[in-house]
């Protein structure tokens, strides 16, 4: 056992609590539902980037590179000035969604370079320009383009030419789970002498403004080198640090003479650091050194090349007598060993050092985009005792006021997605199961619990809009994590297994009953995270009237009963009674399987015939019944309703084997052209899957073509086919048009942020390859299908599983030409030797060169190729094994 491990076992075990503190903050707290108390439901514009220096967040706090306990009570990150910006640099600017020409977009450079499970040891790395921060350019430029062009970028400015910025380099190493030592080392690239004014932050979430006599913790100076804390419910803390140039004390409350244009309560408000550093005001920090925000101060001038160190700690230990000395340094080149040690045990093998530098920063992402989320859905509405009643027009959310957040989340990304998503949620865990097994079954434990599960059954799909309907995959990620955690840990938690599942029969009804309009298992579902890949928006109502009947949605709802029956089948191995709802699953599924495949409307199937592939099919008021025919991942999804049963499970469980071979004898038709049941496969398994192996054969035909969906890095969302023959479709005297584009859309549809015309999307990639290794589980070496198609090469499904592994993890790895394709044009990240080897974890890829596209740091589900690094190695060994 690592030492990692050993940390993590005492904080399961509650020996140590070395998760209390962590990477906790989120890197954008403003525009976000959560502070929205406007009328009219303008998040970004209630709460803008410009406003938060000065106004008192209500449900979480942000900042670069920060901590805070597992309740955010108190709170530190870094704070910069190069001396020419407008406003001291203590969080990540971007632009909002209104102001993008592709929606919502951080304008910052920084990397999640480190971090372990435990939050021993973590590492940050900022790039601060050392001219005046272009935030006014940044916002023109990119709203003067049109959705036909690319994002303007900070680099884009010319802001770093000639090598002008600082690295900022932020590390965190616990002694302690209470004891954490923090270094920050600056690093200046520039030609010329350089100063920077660096301000370590400290300071206390505002928990005490929103109702009447709450206590207020404090921070307070009473000796030169040391601030205390002191809060009523997290105790007494101490900020040690040396050699600075003066200290900073001012309070966390909103400027309200600033925003509001009435007087302030007191002199000094949460933007009086900002207003001494930036304009001189010497009046607008405490002179008492008492407050609930404070920051230690710095100037330091750097020489080129030089590096600069800070050095601080936070703990609870009073009265420490060499804080910063000898032992400080110790302690963090033991932890980075560590973690070093950590790592080589989770992944062990001969991955090369740029997988492996892949992989390490992939799970740092992951680690890193942690956050405290508060919401209490209730108390927004309702609005707070001291503060005015919220006045809305259209109140969000109301259908959930039972919604209590108040939790350690892994969001998908903490700038352009502070906020869950439930479906994101589950493609997170995967990698997540592989390092911290009890994080990842927590996080797919909490969105079933009752404070967030809705009383009708239904998950939160995002704070935006609960409502709305993701893909049903949390049991397919429960199960995973479960799987998972006896494959690398060895260790089968069936009682986490029955406590998620049983709350997933609840949501397992809420689609059945919501979703199935004309109850022929055949479900609409909306949205199912696909935005605007298709004709029309599938949330709103649709211009034609009627209803989408979606290949996609029954096919999410298939993979949903699998997911459920192969949970059934491993609890009833230790409690029988799961034999009887595995049975009810097990019928489930050939129902949806047959509706599939058999459904018959006015002739329309949702597989036609003719072009060989799932399509939706519009279902007109009058009762006429369209084909949609566009060629996208809708048509792929069906891929993933598939498993396969071993001969073991039918033995050891005789009472579901009973079921199984009634449906086999009473009901021929439900089994035929839909999956093998009577039918051995390899290694004597039973298939279910609603694509048969004929239609499996068709269907990989065109997702193999590489003038269709297949690309050099991977499967595209969207067949290529539509770049010369878009689909349109005219209502109501408006065309409505879907045409391949590799990377930003030019619709829309979404603000033109929703870039699913083309592009290639690892979570889709992932349940493709995931899917095919089922199959191949059933119909072994001799299946073969032509890879590329028209190229004359066979392979089995192994292989070509293993071959889409590679085109995906290639987007992150240095290619022939010596770049990653995932740095597209950036030509810092492409050949500077300082910016090469610093991974950014996109949302999403170009569909024909693997460019990163959207979210840059949605390190959440792109986050998979930290797991599918491994799982490559473990195929190729399968692979040699066979030969």
């Amino acid at each position: 056992m690592t030492a990692e491990e050993r940390r993590l076992e005492e904080d399961h075990t509650r020996k140590a609590y070395w998760r209390r503190w962590g990477p906790y903050l989120s890197d954008r707290q403003w525009g976000t539902v959560r502070e929205d108390y406007s009328s009219d439901g303008s998040a970004w514009s209630y709460f803008p980037h410009d406003h938060a220096r000065s106004r008192t967040y209500r449900w979480g706090e942000d900042g670069i590179a920060g901590i805070s306990d597992n309740h955010q009570r108190l709170c530190f990150a870094l704070a910069v000035w190069n001396g020419e910006d407008p406003i001291l640099k203590e969080r990540l600017f971007g632009l909002s969604g209104p102001e993008g020409n592709h929606g919502e977009d951080v304008k910052e450079y920084y990397f999640y370079l480190d971090n372990t499970p435990s939050h021993a040891y973590m590492k940050y790395l900022y790039k601060y320009p050392q001219k005046s921060f272009p935030y006014a350019e940044l916002v023109a430029e990119n709203q003067r383009r049109g959705y036909d062009e690319p994002e303007f970028e900070l680099v884009d400015t010319g802001i770093f030419d000639n090598d002008e910025y600082f690295d900022v380099f932020v590390e965190y190493a616990k002694n302690f789970d209470e004891d954490i030592l923090i270094k920050i080392n600056i690093i200046n690239r520039a030609s010329e002498t350089k100063t920077l004014e660096i301000l370590p932050t400290l300071w206390f979430r505002n928990t005490w403004s929103w109702k009447e006599n709450a206590p207020k913790p404090k921070l307070e100076q009473k000796t030169s080198n040391i601030i205390d804390a002191d809060h009523p419910t997290l105790g007494r803390r101490s900020l040690y640090f040396q050699n600075c140039q003066n200290t900073l004390f001012t309070e966390n409350e909103t400027n309200n003479e600033l925003i509001f244009g009435v007087p302030n309560n007191s002199p000094y408000v949460k933007d009086g650091i900002n207003n001494y550093i930036v304009q001189g005001k010497t009046t607008a920090v405490n002179p008492e050194q008492i407050g609930t925000k404070a920051a230690v101060h710095y100037k330091l001038n750097i020489a080129p090349g030089e590096t600069q160190s800070i050095c601080l700690r936070l703990t609870d230990i009073d009265n420490l007598q060499e804080p910063l000395g000898k032992e400080f340094e110790e302690i963090f080149a033991l932890r980075q060993q560590e973690a070093d040690e950590f790592y080589h045990h989770i992944t062990p093998g001969n991955l090369s050092a740029d997988i492996r530098n892949v992989q390490r920063q992939a799970f740092a992402g992951l680690l890193w985009t942690k956050q405290y989320y508060h919401y209490v859905v209730e108390d927004w509405i309702k609005g707070d005792p001291t503060q005015p009643k919220p006045q809305r027009e259209n109140v969000r959310n109301q259908e959930w006021m039972h919604l209590f957040n108040d939790d350690i989340i892994s969001m998908p990304d903490k700038w352009e997605f502070p906020w869950y998503a439930a479906w994101d949620l589950a493609f997170h865990v995967i990698p997540l199961a592989m390092i911290d097994p009890d994080f990842a079954k927590r996080q797919m434990d909490r969105l079933t619990r009752e404070w967030y599960l809705h009383p009708n059954g239904q998950i939160p799909a995002y704070e935006w809009h609960f409502s709305d309907v993701n893909p049903p995959v949390h049991a397919w990620g429960t199960w995973r994590v479960y799987q998972l955690e006896k494959e690398f840990y060895g260790q089968a938690d069936t009682d986490f297994l029955e406590r998620v599942f049983q709350k997933l029969l609840l949501n397992f009804t809420w689609w059945v009953n919501r979703k199935d309009n004309d109850g022929n298992n055949v479900f609409q579902g909306g949205f199912l995270g696909l935005d605007n890949i298709g004709i029309f928006d599938r949330s709103s109502e649709l211009p034609t009237g009627g209803s989408l009947e979606q290949s996609d949605g029954t096919s999410w709802m298939g993979m949903y009963c699998l997911n459920m029956l192969g949970i059934a089948l491993e609890l009833a191995k230790t409690r029988p009674a799961y034999e009887d709802i595995a049975s009810k699953f097990f019928e489930h599924f050939l129902y949806i399987a047959d509706a599939m495949n058999h459904l018959v409307c006015d002739g329309i199937h949702l597989w036609d015939n003719t072009d060989q592939f799932f399509y939706d099919v519009l279902h007109l008021p009058h009762d006429e019944r369209i084909h949609l025919k566009v060629r996208s991942m809708v048509g792929l999804i069906p891929l993933f309703a598939v498993e396969t049963l071993d001969s073991q499970v039918l033995a050891d469980l005789p009472e579901f084997k009973k079921r199984f071979e009634w449906f086999i004898k009473n009901r021929p038709h439900l089994q035929e052209n839909i999956a093998s049941l009577e039918q051995s496969g390899y290694k004597s398994r039973r298939l279910l899957a609603i694509v048969s192996p004929e239609k499996l054969k068709l269907i990989l035909r065109r997702m193999l073509d590489e003038t269709e969906f297949l690309s050099s890095y991977g499967i595209r969302s969207v067949s290529k086919f539509h770049a010369e023959h878009p689909y349109t479709f005219n209502v109501n005297g408006e065309q409505h048009q879907v045409k391949y584009e590799p990377a930003e859309s030019t619709s829309g549809m979404f603000g033109g942020n929703s870039n699913w015309r083309g592009p290639i999307w690892w979570p889709m990639n992932y349940l493709i390859i995931e899917s095919l290794l089922k199959f191949y589980e059933y119909l072994g070496n001799d299946f073969t299908i032509e890879y590329p198609t028209n190229s004359g090469k066979f392979l089995n499904l192994l292989d070509i599983a293993t071959e889409l592994s590679q085109r995906l993890t290639h987007i992150f790895l240095n290619n022939d030409e010596n770049y990653r394709p995932v740095h597209g044009n950036n030509h810092l990240l492409k050949t500077h030797p300082d910016w090469r080897d610093l991974i950014l974890f996109y949302e999403y890829f170009n569909g024909d060169n693997g460019a990163g596209l959207g979210a840059n740091h949605q390190t959440g589900w792109t986050g998979l190729v930290a797991y599918l690094v491994h799982h490559c190695e473990v195929t190729c060994k399968l692979q040699k094994h066979k030969k």
